[in-house]
């Protein structure tokens, strides 16, 4: 028996993630996209992965350029998670950016960014894991945007905990 794809959705929607915008760089061209599935695989070799369906045009951006950015939104950028989540030529025109090491678009403004390189794509469903090792990164201050039941929503005191061990 098949599990219901929908119920699959419905069930994962009640996990909150942080909403990034994922970067690449194809030559002169560059590319983006919306994604909340972006994983810490391991700090031992350092790896990150951002799962791409095979039918968006960032998954051939990504193959071909060997790189991507992870950069993680703030709450006030559900505008940029808007821009970057249609499907069609991406806008880089009105916002800040900068490269690191690989090209990749960094946005200035992310509340932490990660510039990797493509070290492997694995095959998965209708989706490819691209596994990246990061080569830069930085953090900054603010709260992040979350993605929960279909919507934006934010934490609840706006604040991480500095008293974490």
């Amino acid at each position: 028996m098949t599990f219901d794809a929908m119920l699959q959705r419905q069930i994962m929607g009640r996990f909150a993630t942080g909403v990034t915008v994922i970067t690449t760089r194809f030559g002169d061209e560059v590319s983006g996209m919306t994604a909340n599935a972006v994983i810490s695989l391991s700090l031992d070799p350092p790896l990150v992965a951002v799962c791409v369906d095979r039918g968006a045009s960032m998954h051939a951006y990504l193959s071909q350029g060997g790189c991507f950015a992870i950069n993680i939104l703030r709450l006030d950028d559900e505008d940029i998670s808007n821009r970057f989540a249609k499907p069609g030529p991406k806008d880089f025109s009105d916002l800040r950016v900068e490269e690191a090491q690989t090209g990749a678009p960094i946005l200035s403004d992310a509340l932490a960014w990660l510039d990797c390189r493509l070290v492997q794509t694995v095959e998965t469903g209708d989706h490819d894991l691209f596994l990246g090792e990061p080569l830069a990164g930085a953090t900054g201050e603010g709260a992040p945007l979350l993605y929960y039941g279909g919507r934006y929503d934010r934490l609840v005191s706006g604040t991480v905990r500095e008293d974490r061990a």
